[in-house]
């Protein structure tokens, strides 16, 4: 184990350097810390110890946490790297969420008045729309490109084979690139080293990886044969530290199994979890998202670099290419939702013709 100061990559082929912690707001707003000050605070300590690419998304508090980012980054807007993302809807109503050329238009211009600026570094497509062409999203992210609206854009949680499409389709139509692909990856979910990571680099992209705590089950807090804390996640989704789970189950086991390898280390186990993503040749960016600066300072203040010898101790506990959960469970695909698209048609029941993908 080693450590060292904060260290900085190329996103992908985009010629713009990241640190290799970025900062996630997604707790930023009523949904984790309503303090604006205190968000602030935190955005500048990151800033401080030498974050430069700040991550926040347009559904985090329904807008709240780019309202936070944008008065946190007065005068110091020109040091970020400024990511947002846009997708899910803020509002009921038609054409009020996905990927086509109504929504994403509007919703950049929401999140540039939101966030102060005028210009986006990164913007994100928030999750795949099986609705809207392909071909529509990337011309429509193009397009922004063009008007300075935003510099560079990508995706995230996408499956590899979306990927790969959408890089097909931006080469036959002449469109630009995703540059970057922001996916759910930690110690116990590492299912993307089996395709999404080896594509991406394939690709030359960026690769920003969110939920490097596993929502909260490699900070320690949650351990076998212990009473779970009634507070934080445990509070907002209850459901997913029920110790009758199967799933929750083999979670608290492997904890205990990395806490093993966090105690010979003399780190805790969220410092070995934060470094573990980095440890992948293809991965950009860790994407930290503390709700306290007290939950930034204990990831920061003792970062880690994992040798071979701790990487074949974690791949004995969970292998390569495997999860223990699911994270992209609820990532909803037409084609296991509607059972018309996964079996042969029949004359009673015809099935749909999927959305069009360039």
């Amino acid at each position: 184990m080693s450590t060292t100061a904060m260290t900085y990559r190329n996103l992908g082929r985009t010629g713009i350097e990241v640190s290799r912690y970025a900062l996630g707001t997604m707790m930023f707003g009523s949904v984790g810390n309503p303090d604006h000050d205190e968000c602030a605070r935190i955005v500048h300590a990151a800033l401080d110890a030498g974050i430069n690419l700040v991550d926040t998304a347009d559904m985090y508090s329904t807008g709240e946490s780019e309202v936070i980012v944008g008065k946190a980054l007065r005068g110091r807007r020109d040091d970020v790297v400024l990511a947002t993302k846009g997708h899910f809807a803020l509002e009921e109503g038609t054409n009020r969420s996905g990927n086509s050329r109504r929504y994403l238009a509007r919703a950049v211009e929401a999140s540039l008045r939101r966030l102060q600026t005028d210009r986006i570094d990164l913007y994100q497509v928030h999750r795949p729309d099986w609705s809207t062409d392909l071909e529509e999203t990337l011309g429509t992210l193009t397009d922004l490109v063009h008007a300075g609206k935003i510099v560079a854009f990508g995706c995230s949680t996408y499956p590899a084979h979306e990927i790969v499409h959408a890089d097909q389709v931006a080469e036959r139509r002449g469109l630009m690139r995703f540059h970057t692909e922001q996916p759910p990856y930690n110690l116990l979910a590492r299912g993307i080293e089996r395709d999404v990571l080896p594509v991406a680099e394939r690709l030359g992209m960026g690769i920003l990886t969110w939920s490097p705590l596993a929502f909260g089950f490699l900070t320690g807090r949650y351990r076998r044969d212990a009473v779970a804390p009634t507070e934080g996640r445990a509070a907002l989704r209850p459901a997913w530290f029920d110790p009758s789970d199967p799933t929750t189950r083999r979670k608290l086991d492997v904890v205990e199994q990395l806490m093993t390898i966090a105690d010979d280390l003399g780190c805790s186990l969220p410092s070995l979890a934060v470094a573990f993503p980095l440890a992948h040749r293809a991965v950009t960016s860790v994407i930290l998202g503390p709700r306290t600066m007290e939950q930034l300072t204990s990831l920061l203040d003792s970062p880690v670099t994992l040798e071979d010898a701790v990487l074949d101790r974690i791949d004995e506990i969970v292998p390569p290419g495997t999860d223990v959960y699911g994270p992209n469970a609820s990532l909803d695909v037409p084609w296991v939702r509607d059972a018309r698209l996964r079996r042969a048609p029949s004359t009673s029941s015809p099935a749909p013709v999927p959305a069009a993908s360039a």
